[in-house]
């Protein structure tokens, strides 16, 4: 077994002193002297779309496949040979979008999705699919990005998929197919009541279904490396399926039914098929927390081996068997603690993970390889709490880094705020996760408590993150507590926030700041509330019951009523969810009626007198603006402190690059006037 720590208990120690050392040696600026103080760093540089993203090594290691900026602000694709002399070639690029996710078909064929970075998320098409060679030939659109009989490319009308198909997996068969899921939806285009999966050639752009057998209430199915459906999720009503096929021609078989969004203790919450053809389950395993862990599945016996393959100490499972594609060995687990990291089993790559860390110290380095591991070439990214993603090769032979690119080349990380991850204890002794930015200087400092959406999602991990690091530029101490509720730490603080908004998990939100003032970091007299969708909620129900902790507030696209959520109709939010999830995970409108109205932002308004910044999105189909005008709407007359905003072609979150540096600057003139020292 696997039993493995967070980043903090190993790392922690050396990350100022090793990202002293890489700027040192990475930069040629001589810089001012300390008591030259410099302009404050550009609201726009933390918000940029990233100048380059994710390299891939094709499956020889000879190529590879890399996302760069292009001068109008969109993402192209380009392959670059890694054998030097290097030659570099842009393989697909659009005006109108951004290449997305890209995955090598085989060493010369990629598919990739699109992204429009410059459109509101609620506008965006589908991501649809497409498919390259790695010379820029054979351009072809597999899966279309809106709903036409047609589609048009380069004025070739040729047929593609509709919208609801979406890649599932590639193969390593030696074709150039692929494998997609269609989602089956009911008349109203609403709810998803199946899913089949097709097999599908990128070259020719034909499909055929594959030999499942079984298509009843599938959601999600898993698929082997030669095309064959062995696995999948399906929902029966109010409860979820797990089935396994052992052959192409054997029966299903169910081995685990659960809750449909709560679960159950023990519950298979992942299913993952290994090269090996070993069947993979994550499930909550034998720790107090229920944090989720990793095992073999005995499919013979129906049931999890005794002991799991993988366990992170105080997090639930998430990541990915890292496998040789050659022998079909399990060569380590790529995993998130409080950061991501990687366990390798092979010693081979142990030795190699050492010489690039010891090369790169401070920093964490994760390490791709291509098909195999005997590969000559692999790559490197690199990234700490102050350092945005840098990007390398890595020549075993020579144990030489050779520099590809970064992330975002205009952050310089000696100016960045330092992120560290803890745990501490509510009021009632439950540990709460906290993530905690700190500027640089001497604290107590102003603060932002900034409450991340969802709110049954993970909020963050060790990284430089762009919201949290704008903030604490301008010298504010930034909280991100993990509220019970959140995911990722366990079924036992999820569970703890069932029925929980406005009352325990506003408590946990609260007690950050408690923390933070008790350790001296946070200055109890200039504090301020902040969040979007669910954290716009907590934001306003923060200054309006807990109104003697906070001097003010910021909330967007926020959830101003649990009621409204149930009532507005042509929000995006599938009626599976109104029926299921939120009676068991938010409140029932009948029968927690009184709590409800108890805990309502809208309904409570009348109590409001903290200065508030509120925005809203105009075609926001998650949290339709009608939550943010009622709750303006519902304000006492006599209250002054409202800065209202709202973005017409946003949606649910700020997409577009200038709503962002808008918004931000924005709340950078609010915190300074409402959080100034008196």
């Amino acid at each position: 077994m696997l039993d493995l720590l967070g980043r903090c208990g190993v790392v922690l120690g050396r990350v100022l002193l090793g990202m002293a050392a890489l700027v040192a040696g990475a930069s040629a600026q001589t810089g001012q002297a300390a008591a030259d103080k410099p302009a404050a760093v550009p609201v726009a540089d933390f918000f940029r779309v990233d100048a380059m993203a994710r390299p891939l090594l094709s499956p020889s290691g000879k190529h590879l496949a890399v996302q760069v900026g292009a001068p109008n602000g969109r993402t192209r694709l380009a392959v670059l040979s890694v054998d030097p002399p290097r030659t570099a070639v842009i393989v697909a690029g659009f005006d109108d979008t951004s290449i997305h996710r890209v995955q090598w078909v085989n060493d010369d064929r990629l598919v990739f999705t699109v992204a429009d970075w410059h459109q509101a998320w609620d506008h965006w098409s589908a991501p649809g699919l497409y498919a390259v060679d790695r010379d820029g030939k054979d351009l072809r659109m597999l899966v279309q990005r809106s709903w036409q009989f047609v589609a048009e490319l380069g004025g070739v009308r040729v047929p593609a998929l509709t919208p609801n198909h979406g890649l599932l997996r590639v193969l390593r068969d030696g074709s150039a197919d692929v494998v997609v899921q269609r989602s089956d939806y009911d008349g109203a285009y609403r709810e998803v009541v199946g899913a089949t999966a097709l097999r599908l050639d990128t070259r020719t752009g034909r499909t055929r279904p594959l030999d499942t057998g079984w298509l009843r209430n599938a959601r999600q199915w898993v698929v082997d490396n030669q095309g064959a459906a062995r696995a999948l999720f399906a929902r029966q009503d109010d409860k979820l399926e797990a089935w396994w096929r052992p052959g192409p021609d054997a029966e299903w078989v169910m081995i685990d039914r659960q809750p449909l969004f709560v679960g159950r203790s023990g519950g298979l919450v992942g299913l993952r098929l290994g090269l090996d053809g070993q069947l993979y389950a994550e499930t909550n395993g034998r720790h107090s927390d229920g944090t989720s862990e990793l095992y073999r599945f005995d499919t013979t016996q129906r049931r999890l081996e005794a002991e799991p393959l993988v366990s992170v100490q105080g997090f639930d499972f998430e990541g990915h068997l890292v496998f040789d594609g050659r022998d079909k060995s399990l060569l380590g687990v790529r995993y998130l603690g409080d950061a991501w990291s990687t366990a390798w089993l092979n010693p081979g790559m142990q030795a190699v993970q050492a010489r690039i860390d010891a090369q790169l110290p401070g920093l964490i380095n994760l390490v791709d390889v291509a098909e195999c591991a005997c590969s000559r070439w692999l790559v490197v990214s690199s990234h700490s709490d102050r350092q945005p993603h840098l990007f390398w090769l890595y020549d075993r032979e020579a144990d030489r880094l050779e520099p590809v690119g970064q992330a975002q080349p205009q952050i310089d990380p000696r100016r960045m705020a330092s992120r560290d991850f803890l745990r501490f204890k509510a009021r009632d002794g439950m540990d709460i996760p906290l993530h905690v930015t700190r500027p640089q200087g001497k604290g107590p400092w102003p603060t932002v408590v900034l409450v991340h959406g969802g709110p049954h999602v993970r909020g963050g991990h060790w990284s430089w993150d762009g919201e949290a690091q704008f903030l604490a530029s301008r010298g504010y101490l930034v909280l991100e507590p993990e509220f019970r509720g959140s995911t990722g730490y366990g079924g036992a603080l999820f569970a703890a926030g069932f029925k929980q908004w406005g009352l325990k998990s506003q408590d946990d939100i609260a007690d950050a700041l408690g923390w933070a003032v008790a350790k001296g970091e946070a200055d109890a007299s200039r504090a301020c509330i902040a969040g979007g969708s669910y954290g716009g909620y907590a934001a306003l129900m923060g200054l309006i019951r807990d109104d003697k902790l906070y001097r003010c507030g910021l909330a967007w696209m926020a959830v101003t009523d649990i009621g409204l959520m149930f009532e507005l109709k042509y929000s995006d939010l599938p009626d599976i969810w109104r029926q299921y999830g939120m009676p068991q995970l938010i409140g029932d409108p009948q029968k927690d009626a009184a709590q409800l109205a108890a805990t309502s932002p809208l309904q409570q308004a009348g109590r409001l007198k903290r200065p508030l910044l509120l925005a809203a999105g105009g075609v926001d189909r998650r949290v339709p603006i009608a939550h943010s005008t009622r709750f303006k709407a519902a304000l006492p007359a006599d209250y002054t402190g409202l800065t209202w905003i709202v973005y017409p072609d946003e949606g649910h979150g700020l997409a577009k690059p200038e709503t962002r540096v808008d918004f931000w600057r924005q709340v950078e003139a609010f915190l300074a006037r409402e959080l100034a020292p008196r």
